[in-house]
């Protein structure tokens, strides 16, 4: 076996469709970002003690899943 190292070569084409492939979810995670951070400071203000906001935080987390659960089981899917 040859221990050559295979070099590929990249096309202005390749690349352009590798990049394009890569911005795809960039939205989704900055609007993603912004509800985590809309809901991390409306829990926040409404905690009275420290560890209401640290469940706060955890629920800004999870708001979105907690989302859905109740929308599928008020549609009874």
């Amino acid at each position: 076996m040859s221990n050559d190292t295979i070099i590929s070569e990249t096309t202005p084409e390749k690349e352009r469709v590798y990049h394009h492939h890569r911005r795809g979810g960039a939205a989704g995670g900055g609007a993603y970002g912004l509800a985590f951070i809309g809901a991390a400071v409306y829990y926040l203000q409404h905690s009275t003690t420290f560890w209401a906001g640290v469940l706060g935080i955890l629920k800004a987390l999870v708001w979105p899943a907690m989302l859905v659960y109740h929308l599928l089981a008020f549609l009874k899917m």
